[in-house]
């Protein structure tokens, strides 16, 4: 199947990996490889130089070609389709040459707080700092020398997409979150669009929005093919052969609920790593705006409630590296994953609500809660419980008190139903207790997809096959039912022990967000 071109490939730029993935028409995955890279705080942004960007990817099919050397002893050249994700939102804003106008702006940045003051209103839609359009009106607002020059104004995803086929276009879950979508059209909101045009027109920028946004497809439609220069970046070496036809590009939100089967009304999906989000397909339109709630859709167009966390795991893998740090001293060094897998189990074995103990875990800002800078921290009473399995515990429950703050707007204010939800990323590997852990802060059962592990680069395949199938009749859904629904493992219930002691937790760790504050100001 690989030798004769059959197979099919899934990148996605992940915010700590670059992964790849390659899968047989069936959606069974064949082989993978991987990159890993990290942001970088620099002139007060987060950003990742655009020259990891084509280091990261060449690096991470080169690692991709070595699995499939070693699993199938062969040499990959081609793949019949293949589709690029990444991290949601963003800014990359281009002039008419191609060249970066100012360095990536990533969905971390928490800097348009006064751009979204102006536009949530404006547009009658909750615009979240980390959308493209805030990074767009916030430049425009700061008179930024750049603004009068973009010709091109697109994502991670996009823009990677448009050096591989010299196509502008994302698939229109990622275009959700740049500018509203039309849900009857699929495409940008016009009047939406018209008003924000009306706003700048004062200004002479010389540029409307659909001047310099990309074309928005739906799932399943052709997105260009593989030029010879974007062959070339993939694999400097020249072996991967040009021609491949490319699906829209999508975002990691649009990857997760793929790849969990999580498209239809009632279903949702949360994907938890650096950071967490959960997006629930809604049965109907929310009964006003809400703020911390993003109003983005499916791949094929299907309305969608994001809550989006901007602080996941980072916290927690800083502290699991200074255990390894204290092995080493010790004599006892373990490898990152054996820390993982003997380290985060022992949540399960602490309190119900961690002890007493509170972590607050703001390696960023977090919308949800109001914060543009964030600083880790720890602390307790006296008379917490202060033990291995309790700080665990507490360093979980923490990376989920953010979702949760967004997650009650949902189920409380709005009465929205989530029959189940299924998880994907790191924070669920290593046994059952990530999906023990989102259960008691969601109250909800939580299965995993046995491809969990494969992540957004699967699904980012199982897009390229939709893309292949050809096949107009068949629904995203229903395709996606007939491929993978076999494959979601059994859910976990909620342990009422667990959901009373995260409700202790979540009181305390709202109680202590006064600290964090304080923190902010205090250390600069």
């Amino acid at each position: 199947m690989i030798e004769a071109g059959r197979a099919i490939l899934g990148i996605e730029l992940g915010s700590t990996r670059i992964k790849a993935s390659l899968i047989a028409p069936d959606t069974t995955p064949l082989a993978s490889g991987s990159y890993a890279w990290e942001n970088q705080f620099k002139d007060g942004v987060w950003t990742y130089d655009i020259e990891d960007v084509w280091k990261g990817l060449a690096a991470c099919y080169a690692s991709l070609v070595d699995d499939v050397r070693v699993k199938h002893s062969l040499e990959l050249t081609t793949v019949a389709a293949m589709g690029v994700s990444g991290m949601m939102h963003g800014y990359v804003a281009l002039d008419a040459e191609g060249a970066l106008l100012v360095p990536f702006r990533t969905w971390r940045n928490n800097i348009t707080g006064e751009a979204c003051a102006e536009l949530s209103p404006l547009l009658d839609f909750a615009v979240p700092q980390r959308w493209t359009i805030a990074h767009l009106y916030q430049s425009v607002l700061e008179e930024q020398p750049h603004v009068p020059g973009i010709a091109r104004l697109t994502t991670l995803a996009g823009y990677v997409h448009w050096r591989l086929t010299g196509e502008h276009a994302v698939g229109v879950g990622e275009a959700s979150g740049i500018f509203p979508i039309d849900p009857r059209t699929g495409d940008w909101d016009t009047a939406r669009m018209e008003q924000f045009d009306a706003l700048i027109a004062p200004r002479g920028l010389g540029w409307n929005l659909r001047d310099i946004l990309p074309a928005v497809l739906p799932a399943g439609r052709h997105a260009g093919t593989l030029t010879a220069e974007g062959a070339k970046l993939l694999d400097p070496s020249g072996s991967l052969v040009p021609g491949v036809p490319l699906c829209p590009p999508e975002g990691d939100a649009g990857t997760g609920m793929v790849a969990t089967n999580a498209v239809r009304p009632r279903s949702g999906n949360v994907s938890a790593g650096t950071s967490v989000f959960a997006m629930i397909v809604l049965e109907r339109s929310l009964s006003r705006v809400h703020e911390e709630i993003d109003i983005v859709v499916t791949p094929d167009g299907m309305p969608v409630a994001m809550v989006h966390s901007n602080n996941g795991s980072s916290d927690l893998d800083a502290w699991i590296a200074l255990f390894g740090q204290v092995g080493k001293a010790l004599g006892a060094e373990a490898r990152p994953d054996d820390l993982y897998t003997k380290l985060l189990p022992l949540a399960v074995q602490g309190d119900a609500d961690a002890g007493g103990l509170l972590s607050i875990n703001y390696v960023s800002g977090e919308h949800l809660t109001g914060f543009t800078e964030g600083r880790p921290l720890f602390a307790r009473n006296q008379d917490g419980k202060f033990t291995l399995e309790n700080f665990i515990r507490a360093m979980y429950f923490a990376s989920l008190c953010s979702l949760r703050t967004g997650m009650n707007i949902l189920t409380d204010e709005e009465g929205v139903i989530v029959e189940e939800i299924r998880g994907h990323g790191g924070f669920f590997k290593g046994g059952d207790t990530g999906q023990r852990m989102m259960a008691a802060a969601l109250n909800v059962p939580v299965s995993i997809p046995a491809t969990a592990g494969e992540g957004g680069a699967w699904g980012m395949a199982v897009l390229a096959a939709y893309m292949l199938n050809g096949d107009d009749t068949q629904s995203l859904p229903d395709y996606l039912d007939e491929r993978i629904a076999a494959s979601i493992g059994a859910p976990i219930t909620p342990d009422p022990r667990d959901v009373a002691g995260f409700e202790a937790f979540f009181a305390r760790h709202e109680q202590g967000l006064p600290i964090e504050r304080e923190a902010v100001k205090a250390l600069r």
